[in-house]
């Protein structure tokens, strides 16, 4: 049980410690990302009735809705929705990265409580090959999420409406895809799912990057001093 339960949660916090770790001006309170990391873990439970519900009544059954609207559209609008609500009118909130680290804290409180009921359900064999690819793509496509949430509370954009809705879409679009991929049950999975990940990181990444590097070019050189 033990084993099974670290297998499950390490994952989500190291991720999370990454891109924490990665804020190299102004970090985020710990208490307020923890909180988001709780309110992500709680989602599971209405998302999993939800989709039960329509499992039960045979609703949106297909192969594409199950991917694009019962997992993608589903789950992330449920994230997105939680960062609206929750994180997107507060005071702390003030700038991209810190809309990266709530993002990616919504997402991995929900992939971890989702990661450890799928191995308590079946083993900790697969504890690694969740770890490389659900739980993964949770956090990243929270990194995608919360740079557009940012971008629209702080950004100098026309629609900041238009933002929000770009931050919910990517995010479920790309979900749905990776679901989808699996639903279809092909031999060659793998070739699909290793470049969509290798492409996730790469874009999970440059937004980090380039989120760091413009604060670099805001922020005054005498508070940068102060900065490890």
């Amino acid at each position: 049980m033990f084993a099974i339960l670290s297998a499950a949660v390490a994952p989500g916090f190291s991720l999370l410690a990454f891109v924490y770790l990665k804020d190299r001006f102004d970090s985020e309170p710990f208490s307020k990302v923890l909180r988001t990391f709780i309110l992500g873990a709680l989602l599971v439970f209405p998302i999993m009735f939800i989709q039960y519900a329509f499992e039960q009544e045979g609703v949106a059954q297909t192969p594409f809705l199950k991917s694009f609207l019962l997992s993608g559209a589903l789950e992330e609008f449920f994230k997105w929705f939680i960062f609206l609500y929750a994180i997107y009118k507060h005071t702390e909130f003030e700038g991209r990265y810190d809309g990266i680290v709530y993002g990616v804290s919504i997402s991995l409180g929900f992939a971890t409580v989702e990661n450890l009921l799928y191995l308590l359900a079946n083993g900790i064999s697969l504890a690694f090959l969740r770890a490389l690819f659900p739980v993964s793509c949770h956090a990243l496509l929270g990194v995608l999420m919360g740079y557009y949430m940012g971008r629209a509370k702080v950004g100098a954009v026309k629609n900041q409406y238009k933002v929000l809705t770009v931050a919910l879409l990517i995010p479920a679009i790309l979900h749905g895809f990776y679901d989808i991929v699996l639903e279809v049950q092909s031999s060659n999975v793998i070739y699909v799912l290793i470049p969509f990940m290798i492409m996730l990181w790469f874009m999970a990444l440059h937004k980090i990057k380039t989120t760091n590097q413009r604060r670099e070019n805001v922020i005054p050189i005498e508070k940068r001093k102060w900065k490890a």
